[in-house]
């Protein structure tokens, strides 16, 4: 029974400038943003496994993740995920630990 009460005009006048203030401050958040970041293309094919410079700089890296080597590599998770298989058929990496969710692999040492 009832519902909401009607507000007088000071009421309605002092709503209307405490959200006229909360605009201006989302204004001004968005404007120290700065420049919108700008998106990098991620490539789908996985560079060459045979590669030696490549396999030079895996076996730099102490523990080799499909998220490490997409980082590194700018490629997509899936294409890592099957360069690190393609490293293992290879011998250049061992794999450590694994998952259906991740493997963890280290890079073989001569």
């Amino acid at each position: 029974m009832g519902g909401k009460k009607k507000l007088g005009l000071k009421q309605m006048e002092r709503m209307q400038e405490k959200k006229d203030e909360e605009d201006k401050s989302k204004e001004k958040k968005k404007e120290k943003a700065g420049a919108p970041r700008e998106k990098r293309t991620v490539s789908v094919i996985p560079p060459d496994a045979k590669n030696e410079k490549i396999v030079a700089e895996i076996k730099k890296m102490n523990v080799l993740t499909p998220y490490a080597v997409a980082t590194r590599f700018n490629i997509r998770m899936s294409a890592a995920k099957d360069f690190l298989e393609q490293l293992e058929d290879v011998g250049a990496v061992q794999l450590v630990s694994g998952s259906h969710n991740i493997k963890i692999y280290k890079p073989v040492t001569d």
